[in-house]
């Protein structure tokens, strides 16, 4: 295979800010391998919480190019095992390698990917909408720019919690479910806010704590009046087993788990021990939104909007109706470039 990098400069609508950082734009890395007179596209959105760069991601690639330039698509398996095994990080620019391949080999028989795994494109779910952490009046105005979509993702984990909270129950009686992206460090803060959560009518609270606390976690869940779902704590199917008792689900990201093929591992996992399953995102095009909705139909819920957030998205793939995530048909993720959209 002939391996192409370039990176993707992605500008977002409204200033993104969470609880440990916020941003007006990043740059991501598109790949394409091609074979056979046949090109697989890949997305990587590196995230600096997982000590990825642009610069990083890239160093990644060019290390990966000799397995990838020699490697057989049709032996994706071990082609890809041979990618994870170069390096213990680098999982968003594993991911793009291993969404390009998979693109490729839907391509190649010319049907979906969600055919290829067997799902159903009707079982999609529904698509939460996220608010970043932002002023009263910010957040309403973003919450009649989601007018669309019947359920909000809220960000917390900042010292205005409460204004963005009342804020939101000024603006929408919608279903809001609460990622705190491990912003409040104190268990016994994190039951105080959870309860008054509950009293909000939130559906669940994402990564309360700091990761790798599972005792804590544990601790707060024999408590809490509602329900919690790992995010920064989980990354790889391996993960699951350990922290399975201290929640109940779990967000599975391609760019953490470093592709589609272990996010699947991933989705079997969590079922095997009884957790709620939400697929996740980082700020990613079409591309990549598009590559992890394919899985949608195994999931309980769905945070597949980072495409939405975009001033300008590189790609058209997949389409929300109501919220509910659409999947193309096209062969591959189906996923085409916008023209004046090239790196």
């Amino acid at each position: 295979m002939k391996l192409h990098i370039e990176t993707q400069e992605l500008r977002m609508r409204h200033i993104w800010r969470i609880s440990r950082d916020q941003a007006m734009g990043k740059v991501n890395v598109v790949i394409q391998l091609e074979h056979d007179g046949i090109i697989g596209f890949g997305e990587a959105a590196p995230n600096i919480r997982y000590h990825e760069t642009t610069e990083s991601t890239v160093a990644f690639l060019e290390k990966a190019r000799p397995v990838i330039e020699a490697a057989d698509p049709w032996r994706f398996q071990d082609f890809i095992r041979r990618i994870h095994e170069l390096d213990e990080g680098q999982n968003a620019a594993k991911a793009a390698v291993d969404m390009a391949v998979l693109d490729w080999v839907g391509k190649k028989l010319d049907i979906p990917l969600f055919r290829y795994f067997g799902l159903d494109a009707g079982k999609t779910p529904v698509t939460s909408y996220s608010i970043g952490i932002d002023t009263p009046e910010k957040i309403k105005e973003k919450i009649r720019e989601a007018e669309g979509f019947p359920i909000l993702k809220i960000k917390l984990g900042s010292e205005d919690d409460e204004q963005i909270m009342q804020a939101v129950r000024e603006a929408t009686d919608r279903t809001v479910r609460v990622d705190a992206n491990e912003g409040w460090p104190d268990p016994l803060q994190a039951l105080e806010k959870m309860h008054w959560l509950a009293q909000l009518n939130v559906e669940f609270v994402e990564q309360p704590l700091p990761a790798g606390r599972l005792d804590d976690v544990t601790w707060l869940r024999e408590r809490a009046p509602l329900p919690i779902v790992a995010d920064e704590d989980v990354h790889l199917a391996r993960d699951i087993p350990a922290l399975a008792h201290a929640y109940d689900g779990i967000n599975i990201k391609i760019m953490k788990s470093g592709g589609l093929l272990e996010a699947l591992r991933m989705i079997h996992t969590a079922r095997a021990h009884g957790l709620s399953i939400m697929l996740g995102c980082m700020i990613e095009s079409s591309l990549a939104i598009t590559a992890a909705a394919h899985l949608s139909p195994l999931v309980d819920w769905a945070d597949l909007d980072g495409n939405l957030l975009l001033a300008a998205d590189p790609f058209t793939g997949g389409g929300v109706r109501e919220g509910k995530l659409i999947l193309p048909h096209g062969p591959g993720l189906g996923v085409q470039r916008n023209q004046g959209q090239n790196g």
